[in-house]
C-alpha cells in the first residue's frame, strides 16, 4: 500500500523497514494473542497449520469469544519500542531519505501502530499480508502471496510461502530504477530477511540485527551479499548506524557532485585558453592582377 510521503528535501536514498523486531521490540502477532490470553490455543494449533493461517484463525477465536477491534487497538498501542527508533526514522526522513516498511507481520496491526506512534505519514509505501476487519466485525487476514493457488517461486529456502521479500525488493528496485534513486538500505532481523538481503546491490547497505537469525545466515557467508554489512543491535545502535550511514552517503554525493562541478570548470577553461591562443594570420587585400600593354 502506498502513502503520502512529502519530502521537499529528497534525496536518492531509500531506506526499507522491516517490522516486527525491528522497528517495533516484538512480534506483533506474539504480542496481541499473549496479551489477550490466548497463548495457550495459539501453540496447541501452531503445528498444524501455517503461520499467517494460522494467525487468521486466531482473530476468528478473538471475536468469537468477545474480543472487539477497539481492545486489539489498545494492545497494540502499548507494544514496546526503544525509545530510539521513532527519532531515528524521523532524522531519515527529515535527511531527505525515501522510507518504506516490507514486513510479513500484517497491515492491520502496523497501521494501528504507526499512526499511534505519530510516523504513517512519513512511509511512502507499506508491504505487508492483508488485514482488514469484515462484516461481522472480525480481523481477517490474509496472505501477501496466496500460496494456496500457487507458490510464489523463490528458491532462496527461508521465505515463508505467504511472501518472498526478495521479490518486493527486486520490484521496488525497477521502480527507483525508473526514478534515478540508486542506493537501498534495508533493516532486517529475521530469517525472511535473508533473501532480500541477497537482492541488493554494491552501492546498497544492509543492517542486519546482530545475533538474530538473518545475522546468522549471513554470517555463515557474507560473500553471498553484495551490499555492505552493518549490524546493529539496540534502538541507540539502530539510529547511530543508520544516520551514520545516510549521512556518509550525502557526503560522498556531494563529494563526486564538487569533483563532478571542478572537472567541469576544468574542461571550459581549457576550451576558452585554447580558443585566445589560437593564432591568426592577417588577413591581406588580396592583389589585383595589372595587365601589361603592348
Amino acid at each position: 500500500m502506498a502513502y503520502n510521503s512529502n519530502n521537499k528535501n529528497s534525496n536518492n536514498i531509500v531506506v526499507v523497514f522491516d517490522f516486527d523486531k525491528t522497528i517495533i521490540d516484538v512480534d506483533s502477532d506474539n504480542w496481541v494473542i499473549d496479551e489477550l490470553g490466548f497463548t495457550d490455543l495459539f501453540n496447541q494449533l501452531l503445528p498444524t497449520m501455517p503461520w499467517n493461517t494460522l494467525m487468521d484463525r486466531m482473530m476468528k477465536e478473538l471475536h468469537d469469544q468477545g474480543k472487539t477491534i477497539e481492545e486489539i487497538k489498545q494492545v497494540l498501542r502499548t507494544i514496546p519500542i526503544h525509545p530510539r527508533v521513532v527519532p531515528a526514522i524521523k532524522s531519515a526522513h527529515d535527511l531527505g531519505c525515501e522510507l518504506r516498511i516490507v514486513s510479513d507481520a500484517n497491515m492491520f496491526f502496523i497501521e494501528t501502530i504507526v499512526e499511534h506512534l505519530g510516523i504513517s505519514e512519513l512511509f511512502s509505501e507499506i508491504n505487508s499480508n492483508p488485514g482488514y476487519v469484515d462484516e461481522r466485525g472480525t480481523l481477517r487476514i490474509s496472505p501477501y502471496h496466496d500460496f494456496t493457488k500457487s507458490s510464489h517461486g523463490c528458491s532462496c529456502g527461508t521465505c515463508p510461502p505467504n511472501m518472498c521479500k526478495g521479490l518486493i525488493i527486486e520490484r521496488i528496485q525497477q521502480s527507483l530504477a525508473k526514478e534515478g534513486k540508486k542506493k537501498m538500505i534495508y533493516l532486517g532481523d529475521g530469517a525472511g530477511d535473508y533473501c532480500p538481503s541477497l537482492k541488493l546491490n554494491t552501492e546498497d547497505y544492509v543492517m542486519p540485527r546482530k545475533n538474530f537469525p538473518v545475522w546468522d545466515l549471513i554470517s555463515k557467508n557474507p560473500m553471498l551479499v553484495k551490499a555492505a554489512i552493518r549490524e546493529w543491535t539496540d534502538g541507540q545502535s539502530l539510529e547511530m548506524i543508520l544516520i551514520g550511514t545516510i549521512e556518509e552517503i550525502i557526503l560522498e554525493e556531494e563529494k563526486e557532485k564538487m569533483l563532478t562541478s571542478a572537472e567541469n570548470n576544468c574542461k571550459l577553461q581549457t576550451i576558452s585558453v585554447g580558443i585566445n591562443n589560437v593564432h591568426h594570420e592577417p588577413i591581406l587585400p588580396r592583389a589585383l592582377r595589372v595587365s601589361q600593354s603592348s
